[in-house]
């Protein structure tokens, strides 16, 4: 299978490439620089350094040809702040370039279609009464992007959204996102309030795992909920807590109310910044008192393996704390 794929030098992307030509595949990808020092680039993989926003079609249709998989590994989530009305920017990163990609694809002979998602989206789904698409520009956003993608699917071409949850492990050189939730424990002092609630998770290896094997297997018009494993906030703030070199810090659970006063202050704080939220601080504690757990069915269908998430989070928290302390020359998350 001849690959052509957007972002195969980031987290998710990189490791998704590596895994494609280990298996006999080829891989071509548009990407922005600068790479990351150390970072295991794939040196088979094809690298064309440009924004693809600014690319014209003729240009992208010249890279598609050969291929037989568009695996689309890019856009933005809701960790990087625009001023509002924040959907816009959504809309620009992450839904207006698969309208436009997916028809090259086709037109270019490509046959499938492998778009990374949100378990957002999932959840919205489930449970309509939570209004989470009214409330989360993110997540109405995440939604109008699988609409968008899956209406492409035909008989000439499949199309699947992997549905993915919170991802752990790194790349040399690449600053992870987790250096907030660094920044927020560190301004709690020593004790940690988090509400009780968990999420679904795996590792960079399982998400690479999964989009190989969607590429692979996957027919038609289908979305995946992606996850391997399941932890309450309270295990996994654990390890952060280990990882941050404090393994003895105290948790108090706080109760939804007092979450919510919280998110007024974010919301002010943001305002203030004049920026927009991608997800709502004070509707997100709908989310975050609750478990968003999934069960790992279909990361399995698609071949993910057992992995070891405690290193992962471990290695995670271990590199957002240097970055947050000034002591790593990293690599950020890019919208352009």
């Amino acid at each position: 299978m001849n690959v052509f794929m957007i972002g195969g030098t980031g987290l998710l992307g990189c490791a998704a490439a590596q895994l494609f030509i280990d298996r006999g595949h080829s891989v071509r990808t548009v990407a922005l620089p600068p790479l990351p020092t150390g970072a295991p680039i794939p040196p088979e993989m094809e690298i064309t350094f440009r924004n693809i926003l600014e690319m014209t079609d003729e240009e992208v249709l010249a890279l598609m040809q050969g291929c037989d998989c568009f695996v689309f590994a890019a856009g933005v989530d809701e960790r990087v702040e625009f001023p509002a009305p924040v959907y816009e920017a959504y809309k620009k990163y992450n839904i207006d370039p698969l309208a436009r990609l997916i028809p090259l694809a086709k037109q270019a002979g490509i046959t499938k279609t492998v778009v990374l998602g949100s378990y957002f989206s999932y959840f919205a789904k489930k449970f309509p009464e939570m209004r989470l698409t009214a409330k989360h520009p993110y997540i109405r956003s995440r939604i109008m992007q699988e609409k968008t993608a899956l209406s492409f699917a035909d008989e000439n071409m499949d199309v699947c959204i992997l549905e993915l949850p919170y991802i752990f492990g790194t790349q040399p050189g690449r600053k992870p996102v987790w250096v907030i939730l660094i920044e927020q424990l560190d301004n709690m002092g020593p004790i940690t309030f988090y509400p009780k609630g968990g999420t679904a998770m795996l590792t960079v290896r399982q998400v690479a795992e999964v989009i190989v094997g969607a590429a692979e297997k996957s027919k038609g018009k289908k979305t995946y909920p992606i996850s391997y494993y399941n932890y309450t906030w309270n295990a996994f703030l654990a390890i952060v807590h280990a990882a941050m070199g404090k393994p003895n810090r105290k948790i108090i659970n706080i109760a939804k109310w007092m979450f919510q006063l919280f998110g007024f202050s974010m919301r002010k704080q943001y305002k203030d910044k004049g920026i927009e939220s991608g997800i709502d601080p004070v509707g997100l504690a709908d989310i975050m008192c609750m478990n968003t757990f999934i069960d790992n069915k279909w990361a399995k269908y698609l071949g993910a393996t057992d992995d070891d998430i405690r290193a992962a989070i471990f290695d995670s928290v271990k590199l957002s704390v240097d970055a947050y302390k000034g002591n790593a020359d990293l690599v950020g998350m890019k919208s352009e």
